[in-house]
């Protein structure tokens, strides 16, 4: 079992807001590339999809949730299709029923993760993810790098955070931002 952190990314590395969905006055920066630079597998994660298990926060499975279950294309099969683990104190498990395969994570986070058995996918989702590296839980990022500085924003790798020794895996274009695979370093 991995678990692997997926984010759109600045070069700065800011990750919020990247749709606009936010309305932050510096949202929907991947978006101005196009739709083709968000769209498909762009995160490489294939089977993983089809044999792993999808973990977001409240809000970025509300996001997901309005969004994915209205797409008919191959990704759009295997996002809706994937169990989808939600991460939040306010949902009841009713509020899960708008996306097929999703079920609200029962417990403590690091716990439930501790007891999977699947590789664990986590999208967007910076609550989830801060908590699952202050844990050293995190055992591979894929990071699509659009070629914009913001100079302001919530980064992955917050300034004073905890550091981290990574190992490049692989780097490629893909179409105007950068795939980056890093994994965490052995130890």
């Amino acid at each position: 079992m991995s678990v692997i952190v997926i984010e759109f990314t600045t070069l700065d590395g800011v990750v919020s807001d990247p749709d606009g969905s936010a309305g932050t006055p510096w949202g929907g920066w991947a978006f101005r590339h196009g739709p083709e630079a968000v769209a498909g597998d762009k995160f490489r994660l294939g089977r993983t999809l089809d044999e792993g298990v999808l973990m977001l926060g409240r809000t970025t499975w509300q996001l997901f949730a309005g969004l994915w279950p209205g797409r008919d294309d191959p990704f759009a099969a295997r996002m809706n299709a994937v169990p989808k683990l939600v991460a939040s104190r306010t949902l009841s498990r009713a509020d899960t029923s708008g996306w097929a395969n999703s079920r609200l994570l029962e417990g403590d986070l690091v716990d439930a993760v501790g007891r999977e058995r699947r590789d664990v996918v986590v999208t967007g989702s910076l609550s989830v993810v801060d908590r699952l590296r202050a844990a050293d839980l995190v055992d591979e990022y894929r990071l699509l790098t659009f070629p914009t500085v913001l100079g302001t924003g919530r980064r992955l790798f917050p300034a004073g955070g905890s550091s981290a020794e990574l190992e490049c895996l692989s780097a490629e274009q893909v179409g105007a931002a950068v795939l980056t695979r890093y994994r965490r370093a052995a130890r």
